[in-house]
């Protein structure tokens, strides 16, 4: 199960993924200097899975590349 779903236009350029990742971590940051360690911990795990998928494992997709046709039936 997909939480963030990568192949999405909006994930495409690299300074929102990083605006958001840094806004994740910024987020946690302001949880622990305020004490709330579960709150904190719980937005570390946010952080972690969006640097996760945004940063490291990204892969864009082709937009050019359309889903091959069911049922194997060309056309022409």
């Amino acid at each position: 199960m997909k939480f963030i779903d990568t192949d999405h236009p909006f994930y495409r350029p690299l300074w929102r993924r990083l605006l958001l990742v840094g806004f994740c971590a910024a987020w946690t940051a302001v949880e622990f200097y305020n004490g709330e360690q579960t709150w904190a911990t719980i937005f570390l795990v946010v952080t972690a899975y969006a640097f996760a998928n945004l940063i490291l494992f990204f892969k864009p997709s082709d937009p050019a590349a359309k889903p091959p046709e069911e049922g194997g039936e060309t056309k022409g």
